[in-house]
């Protein structure tokens, strides 16, 4: 049986939404990480928006601002090109306190 547009839409979602914030948390841990993949992610949560009824984005928008949020943090939180790991983020390679 098919999962409901909506609730795969969700799904979807929920489990980027996930692999992000553990992407943070390892960022944050001053681990580097690997972001291959999200892109396939993002394209079945594509697939499944537009498998939505008319209206029915509205079901899914408290998530997907969710996940919006989730993305800008982790953007927020990745050091700069070149930066040395475990850098603050905006810092300088070889920048201190």
């Amino acid at each position: 049986m098919a999962r409901m547009p909506a609730l795969s839409a969700l799904s979807d979602i929920e489990a980027m939404r996930c692999t992000l914030t553990m992407a943070r948390a390892l960022v944050d841990a001053g681990r580097r990480i690997d972001l291959t993949g999200l892109d396939h992610q993002a394209a079945e949560i594509c697939h499944a928006l537009s498998s939505l009824p008319p209206g029915g984005g509205a079901a899914v928008r408290p998530a997907m601002l969710a996940l919006m949020r989730e993305v800008q943090a982790l953007a927020a939180s990745l050091p700069e090109p070149g930066a040395e790991p475990g850098a603050e983020p905006g810092m300088e390679p070889g920048a201190g306190p």
